[in-house]
């Protein structure tokens, strides 16, 4: 596969689940890949398995000035940015609101809203400079509704949907191609948690319930080219069929 040769992605929370398969996929298919984490040994694994048109960062994605920094190595080591996919998310507290530690309800702010705009402000004026390039962020069904325990959850990665519309809004007509993808329930270690929380349907759910990670990892290169033009702008929902079907996932 060399559907992606010469590109560069970015990836965030590229240390296991979506973030991991992204990174392998992109890979396989002909791209350099950097691949951002907090885990620095995790992803020092992975980049070293895929290879030398991989690098691993260290980084935490609250922090503006290592994101900023990231970007630098991302430059510095492959020479341009074509592609962010903005996937590092957190979870916990899952509790009521009236009970939540404001810690910890905090920083499910900073990583999955104010993280997404670090990477934004920090990758896109290095896309625009180049002339174009993409910006997905990995969204959720609890951005639309709110869910028991999930308040911090529900309340940034609805923020995280609006900051994904005024991007677009903002530069679309400069060759950006900005969009959302809400994969559905995921069999990654964040179900894990939620099923140990026992709150909420979601914690109801069976494992053979949840999609493997590799299915929003293929739709999110499927999304990297021209035929996901008609989605600028949009989130798009794997939980539909329609949309699981023209990435290929099903018959």
């Amino acid at each position: 596969m060399t559907q992606f040769e010469g590109k560069v992605v970015m990836i965030t929370g590229a240390s296991r689940g979506i973030g991991e398969a992204a990174a392998r996929l992109f890979a396989e298919a002909g791209a350099k890949v950097a691949l951002l984490a907090r885990g620095r040994d995790e992803i020092a694994r992975i980049a070293g398995e895929i290879g030398p048109d991989a690098i691993a960062v260290p980084c935490d994605i609250s922090r503006y000035w290592e994101v900023e920094a990231a970007v630098n190595a991302c430059l510095q080591a492959f020479g341009k940015l074509d592609i962010l996919i903005n996937n590092a998310g957190a979870l916990k507290p899952i509790a009521p609101l009236i009970e939540a530690d404001p810690e910890e309800w905090g920083h499910v702010i900073d990583v999955n809203t104010k993280g997404v705009f670090n990477g934004m402000r920090a990758a896109m004026p290095v896309m625009l400079a180049q002339g174009g390039g993409t910006v997905i962020t990995i969204s959720s069904g609890a951005a639309h509704r709110p869910l028991e325990g999930w308040s911090a959850y529900c309340t940034s990665k609805a923020g995280t949907a609006m900051l994904t519309r005024a991007a677009h809004l903002e530069n679309a007509d400069k060759g950006l191609r900005i969009m959302g993808l809400s994969p559905g329930t995921v069999a990654t270690q964040m179900q894990r948690d939620i099923k140990a929380s026992g709150v909420n349907p979601v914690s109801q759910l069976d494992w053979e319930d949840h999609v493997p990670p590799e299915w929003p990892a293929k739709t999110l290169m499927w999304m990297c080219t021209p035929a996901a033009d008609g989605y600028l702008g949009e989130e798009i929902s794997l939980r539909e069929e329609e949309i699981r079907r023209t990435v290929g996932l099903i018959a």
